[in-house]
C-alpha cells in the first residue's frame, strides 16, 4: 500500500501548497468578485444596499466629507498603482511566492476598496437631476453599457490571469504560466485602454449626480489618466517598438480621439 501511494503522489501533478495556493487565489478572486459587484450598486444608488454614493447613516459635514473622501481616493490610488510597477513586483516576489502576487494585488486592491465604500462620505447637493423616464433610462443603460465594455476588456486579454486564478492553478499542477504576448482583439483594436474607458463611462452616467458622486468620479478618472501613464511607460518598456507603433495606430482611451503618437 506505501508503495502504492508513493507511486500515485509521484503521478500527481498536484501538492498540498499548490493547492492551498489555489484556494487563496480563489477566495482572493471571490472577494473582488462581490466587492465589485456592490460597487457597481453603490454608484447606481440601490436602495436595498445599507451605503450608497449618496446614502449613509450619518451625515459629515460637507469640508469633512470632501478632505475624507478624497484621502481614501487617494489611498485606493497608491496602493493600486504602486503595487502595480515592475519594481515593486520584483522585490514583492522576493517575500511572496510568483504565483500569489497577483492574487495578493487583487486581495490588497480590494481591501482598499472596501476601506473607500465603508469610510465614503455622502455629499448630496445636487449636480444635475435627470427626470424624464426615457433620459433616466437611457442614462443607465449607458452606465451598464460601461461596466460591460469593463468586463469584455477583462476577457479579451485574458480575465483569469488579470485576477491571480491563472497562475495560482498553474503552480499548482506544476506548470508555468507563458510569458505575456501582445495582442490587440477586438476592442483593443478601438482603444488602447477599454477597460478604462468601461470605467469612465460607468462613474459618469448618471441620471441623479451629487457633489459626492462627482467627487468620486473625478477621482476616480483622474487616477485613470495618471494610471495610464505609468501603465504605457511599462507596456512601451516590455513590448518594445510593437507597442509604440501601436500607440500611433490606436487612440489611448476615446474611440472618435486622436492617436497620441507616443
Amino acid at each position: 500500500m506505501t508503495e502504492l501511494s508513493e507511486r500515485a503522489a509521484t503521478r500527481s501533478p498536484f501538492s498540498v501548497l499548490g493547492m492551498l495556493g489555489m484556494l487563496y487565489g480563489a477566495a482572493c478572486y471571490l472577494f473582488f468578485l462581490v466587492t465589485f459587484l456592490y460597487v457597481i450598486g453603490f454608484l447606481a444608488d440601490v436602495p436595498f444596499l445599507p451605503k450608497t454614493v449618496d446614502r449613509a447613516e450619518t451625515v459629515t459635514p460637507p469640508l469633512a466629507a470632501v478632505l475624507i473622501n478624497g484621502a481614501l481616493l487617494a489611498l485606493f490610488a497608491v496602493q493600486h498603482s504602486v503595487m502595480a510597477r515592475p519594481a515593486f513586483k520584483r522585490a514583492w516576489t522576493r517575500i511572496v511566492p510568483a504565483s500569489l502576487e497577483r492574487s495578493t494585488y487583487v486581495l490588497a486592491a480590494t481591501l482598499a476598496v472596501v476601506l473607500l465604500l465603508w469610510q465614503w462620505r455622502p455629499i448630496t447637493d445636487v449636480v444635475w437631476s435627470v427626470t424624464t423616464p426615457a433620459a433616466v433610462v437611457a442614462l443607465y443603460a449607458l452606465q451598464a453599457l460601461g461596466w460591460a465594455v469593463l468586463l469584455l476588456a477583462t476577457f479579451l486579454i485574458n480575465h483569469f490571469e488579470l485576477f491571480g486564478l491563472r497562475q495560482v492553478l498553474a503552480a499548482m499542477r506544476g506548470r508555468s504560466v507563458p510569458e505575456p504576448e501582445f495582442r490587440t482583439p477586438l476592442l483593443y483594436k478601438l482603444v488602447r485602454h477599454p477597460l478604462y474607458l468601461g470605467f469612465v463611462i460607468a462613474f459618469w452616467a448618471a441620471p441623479h449626480m451629487s457633489v459626492g458622486h462627482v467627487l468620486f468620479a473625478i477621482g476616480g478618472t483622474g487616477y485613470i489618466l495618471v494610471g495610464i501613464f505609468f501603465e504605457e511607460r511599462d507596456l512601451a518598456a516590455l513590448f518594445g517598438q510593437k507597442y509604440r507603433e501601436y500607440q500611433k495606430r490606436v487612440p489611448m482611451l476615446l474611440p472618435f480621439g486622436k492617436s497620441d503618437g507616443r
